[in-house]
């Protein structure tokens, strides 16, 4: 799997405006490749929970679809621990055999880390960064 940096980067911006509270957004791409996070705002009534936006998930897969390209994915931010999922992350999936990208900013440089969701469990996938 190959993220853009580009992409990276704008996970962990987002990802620190956010801080405390979670970030989330959609990773857009193609096959083995994610080209692009888009943000959506996080609707979740607790900081420590995330939440996409309806209309937000919506416009960006409307966006992504008129540029060619498709939702791989989703992205959140672990704004205090480590970038695995949570309890809450598993039991709230709802996308099985998509991406799911976990940036923790407990340490600096903040980590990223890509999972595999297959409807049960996420499994840690290698990634390289691109451009």
């Amino acid at each position: 799997m190959t993220i853009a940096g580009a992409a990276i980067e704008a996970i962990v911006a987002h990802a620190r405006e956010a801080a405390p509270a979670e970030c989330c957004g959609l990773l857009l791409g193609r096959l083995e490749q994610i080209v692009e996070a888009a943000r959506t705002r996080n609707i979740a009534a607790r900081p420590t929970r995330f939440e996409i936006d309806p209309q937000d998930h919506i416009d960006r897969r409307r966006d992504a679809r008129v540029r060619g390209l498709d939702v791989v994915g989703f992205y959140h931010s672990h704004p205090a621990s480590p970038p695995v999922p949570s309890e809450t992350d598993r039991s709230e999936a709802a996308y099985p055999n998509h991406l799911y990208v976990i940036v923790g900013l407990a340490s600096e440089p903040p980590e990223v880390r890509l999972f595999f969701f297959d409807g049960r469990n996420f499994r840690e996938e290698p990634f390289v960064t691109s451009g």
